[in-house]
C-alpha cells in the first residue's frame, strides 16, 4: 500500500523526436501539456517536403504497428519516477531558476512514448510510490533505475536490460579508512543507510545484517545524514554515488558490492505482453542508433551542474 504522504504530480509532454529529448518541463500540480527542449527545437528546424513525406510515412507504420497497445489512458504512455538518482532521474535547475525533470531514464522514456506514437505523462513519486503505482496498475510503466528483483515479479514484468550499473558502499573521506569493508560496518554500533524498497537495502541486510541499518525513502535523504554523520555508510548504486560526489566532494566511494545482476531494467504493468513487446523494441533500437550512449552522456553532464533531487512542492518548485 502506498504511504499517504507520497506527493504525486503529473508533468505532460508532447511525443517528439526522441533523440533530441533531454528533460522535461516540471509543472507541479499541473495537468496541462508542458513544452520539452525537444519540442521547442522542433519548432525551429525546417524540413524539406520530401523528408517530411517519409517522416510520415514512417510514422504511420509505427503506428500500425503499435494499434493493439493498451495504456491506462488511450494515447498516453503514463510512467512512475522517483527524481532522487541521479544520473538515472533528477531535477536540473535552468537559468531561470526552475527545475527540469531530467536524467536518461526520462530522456529513454521521451524515446519510447515517440516510438509508440503516444503522449508521455510523468508521475512522480517516492521510490516506494513508483513500485506501488504499478501494483495497482496505475501506471503503464515505472523507470527508477529498478533492477530486475526476482522478488518484484509479482507486481510488474520487467523489460530487457537497458543499462548496467554496479553497486558501492559510501561514506565520507573522514571515516573512509574506518568503514571500508562489510567486517567493520557489520557491527551494532554502526549505522548504515540504504533507499526503502530498494536492492540497496536487501544488500544492506545481506552484507551487514548486525549493522543499524536505517532505511531512508529518497538517496537524498541518505546523503544528507552520511554528510550530518548521522550515518556512518551507506549503499548506493555506483554511477549515482559518482552523480553526487560531483556536488560533494567530501562523500567517500570505498569498495564494490558484489550482487549478481544483469542491469537496470524497466517496470511494465503486469501482463501487458502488447506493451512489453513494444518498450522492448524501443529499447533495442535506442541501443542500436546511439541515442541510449547519448542520453547517458548528457544526464551525466547536467548532473554536474545546479540540480536538485527530490519531489516538488504543490507549487511546482523546489522544496527548501
Amino acid at each position: 500500500m502506498r504511504r499517504k504522504n507520497i506527493m504525486k504530480k503529473r508533468f505532460l509532454a508532447l511525443g517528439m523526436a526522441a533523440c533530441m529529448a533531454v528533460s522535461l518541463t516540471a509543472c507541479g500540480g499541473s495537468s496541462e501539456k508542458e513544452t520539452t527542449v525537444a519540442e521547442t527545437a522542433k519548432e525551429e528546424t525546417t524540413t524539406a517536403e520530401g523528408e517530411s513525406k517519409a517522416e510520415e510515412s514512417s510514422a504511420e507504420e509505427s503506428k500500425a504497428d503499435t494499434a493493439d497497445i493498451e495504456t491506462v489512458t488511450e494515447g498516453t504512455l503514463t510512467v512512475a519516477t522517483s527524481p532522487d538518482f541521479a544520473p538515472y532521474e533528477f531535477y536540473a535547475i535552468g537559468e531561470d531558476g526552475k527545475p527540469q525533470l531530467a536524467g536518461f531514464d526520462m530522456s529513454l522514456a521521451q524515446y519510447i512514448a515517440d516510438y509508440l506514437g503516444l503522449k508521455l505523462e510523468v508521475v512522480t513519486v517516492d521510490f516506494d510510490g513508483v513500485l506501488s503505482e504499478l501494483q495497482t496498475k496505475s501506471v503503464d510503466l515505472g523507470m527508477a533505475g529498478l533492477s530486475p528483483d526476482p522478488k518484484r515479479e509479482g507486481i510488474m514484468d520487467f523489460s530487457d536490460i537497458y543499462y548496467t550499473g554496479g553497486q558501492s558502499l559510501v561514506t565520507v573521506k573522514d571515516n573512509a579508512d574506518k568503514f571500508n569493508s562489510f567486517e567493520a560496518i557489520n557491527k551494532s554500533d554502526v549505522s548504515v543507510g540504504a533507499q526503502t524498497g530498494s536492492i540497496q537495502l536487501d544488500l544492506a541486510n545481506t552484507n551487514s545484517p548486525d549493522a543499524d541499518i536505517v532505511s531512508l525513502p529518497k538517496v537524498t535523504d541518505i546523503i544528507s545524514e552520511l554528510l550530518a554523520g548521522k550515518l556512518d555508510a551507506a549503499y548506493i548504486e555506483t554511477d549515482v554515488a559518482k552523480s553526487y560526489q560531483q556536488n560533494y566532494p567530501e562523500l567517500e566511494i570505498v569498495m564494490d558490492v558484489p550482487y549478481e545482476s544483469k542491469g537496470s531494467a524497466i517496470g511494465v504493468s503486469k501482463g501487458n505482453e502488447s506493451l512489453m513487446a513494444g518498450v522492448n523494441e524501443a529499447i533495442a533500437q535506442a541501443i542500436e542508433d546511439g541515442s541510449m550512449e547519448k542520453f547517458i552522456a548528457d544526464a551525466n553532464e547536467q548532473a554536474s551542474g545546479n540540480t536538485y533531487e527530490g519531489l516538488l512542492d504543490s507549487e511546482g518548485n523546489v522544496q527548501q
